[in-house]
C-alpha cells in the first residue's frame, strides 16, 4: 500500500499529457510527472518513486529520493519565508515547509538549520519542525555500553555537546573528549560510553574496551621508559595537548593511568607521572 513520505514500487496505469499515472491504492491514482518518467517504462510494470504532496496537497510520485527522508533529522537551508511558514531545500522539486508553529525562533532564508522530518498527523502533509525536543524519544531506549552509534550534533552546553543518537534518543559527548569544534548537524561515528540509572546515555568518538586501555597502558609505560622513567603529562595538561601526544581523549589517558597505578607500575604526582623502579610489567600481564 501507498504511503505519503515512503518510497514504494507502484503500477504504471496509463500515460495522460502530464506524466504517467500510477496505482496508489487507497490514495488513487498518483502522477509521476512528465519530467521525471523513466526513458523505458511499460503499461503495467513497477516504478520505485517516492510520495509526497505537490502544492495543492494532491499526492504526487517522484524518482529522485529527498536529502532526508520522515522520521529523521537533518541540517537543511531556508530558501524562502512566506506567509505560512519557512521553506527548505530538501532536493525535490517541492520545497519543504516549516510551519510558523514549528520554528522555535523565526527561520532566515540562506541559513541553515536542524530539523526533524516526519508527516504532520492533522494535515497528513510532509513537514520539518525545529522544536527537536518533541521529536527526541523519550520512551526507553536499549542502548548497551560499547555499541557503535550515528551521531548528529545539535547543541552545545557547558558540559559538552549534545548528540542525536541513531535518529531516535539524545545523548551527550563530554567537553574534555572532543579535540575540535563540533557544528551543528555534524554527522559522526560513535560509541555509547555509559547508560546512567536515570536512562541518560553518554557518548564517545573513540572505541571503549579494555583491549583499547591496555594498548593505551603499554605506550604509557613505553614513553615513560623512554624518558627515563618520568613525564610532565598528568591531570593538569589539556585535553587536547593528550590527544595530540597519545590520539585519545583525557577519560581515556586517566583510566590508563589510573590502572597503572593501581597495579604499583606508576606514581601518579603533581608534575606528572614516574615509573616505579624494578618493574617488569607488560600490558598482558593481570
Amino acid at each position: 500500500m501507498a504511503h505519503i513520505g515512503t518510497r514504494d514500487s507502484l503500477r504504471i496505469l496509463n500515460e495522460k499529457t502530464f506524466g504517467l499515472y500510477l496505482d496508489g491504492g487507497d490514495l488513487g491514482e498518483i502522477l509521476l510527472p512528465r519530467r521525471e518518467m523513466p526513458e523505458k517504462w511499460t503499461l503495467g510494470e513497477f516504478v520505485d518513486v517516492f510520495l509526497y504532496n505537490d502544492s495543492e496537497d494532491r499526492p504526487v510520485a517522484t524518482l529522485k529520493m529527498p536529502k532526508v527522508m520522515p522520521g529523521r533529522f537533518a541540517r537543511l537551508k531556508c530558501v524562502a519565508v512566506t506567509g505560512v511558514g519557512a521553506f527548505l531545500d530538501w532536493g525535490l522539486p517541492k520545497d519543504l515547509l516549516v510551519p510558523f508553529r514549528e520554528q522555535k525562533v523565526r527561520m532566515e532564508v540562506g541559513k541553515n538549520y536542524i530539523v526533524h522530518v516526519h508527516v504532520d498527523e492533522q494535515t497528513a502533509r510532509i513537514i520539518a519542525s525545529t522544536r527537536l525536543t518533541r521529536h527526541i524519544d523519550q520512551e526507553p531506549h536499549d542502548f548497551r555500553t560499547g555499541q557503535a552509534v550515528d551521531l548528529m550534533a545539535y547543541a552545545k552546553t557547558d558540559l559538552g555537546y549534545k548528540m542525536i543518537i541513531n535518529d531516535t534518543h539524545s545523548g551527550l559527548i563530554f567537553a574534555n573528549d572532543v579535540f575540535q569544534p563540533l557544528h551543528p548537524g555534524e554527522m559522526l561515528k560513535g560509541y555509547i560510553a555509559d547508560v546512567r540509572p536515570d536512562g541518560k546515555v553518554d557518548l564517545t568518538l573513540h572505541a571503549p574496551g579494555r583491549a583499547k586501555i591496555d594498548d593505551l597502558e603499554g605506550q604509557i609505560l613505553a614513553e615513560l621508559k623512554a624518558r627515563g622513567g618520568f613525564w610532565a603529562i598528568g591531570d593538569h595538561t589539556s585535553a587536547a595537548e593528550i590527544n595530540e601526544e597519545l590520539g585519545v581523549s583525557k577519560r581515556a589517558f586517566k583510566q590508563a593511568t589510573g590502572a597503572l597505578f593501581r597495579k604499583q607500575v606508576i606514581r601518579i604526582e603533581e608534575r606528572g607521572l614516574r615509573l616505579l623502579e624494578e618493574t617488569d610489567w607488560s600490558p598482558s600481564e593481570g
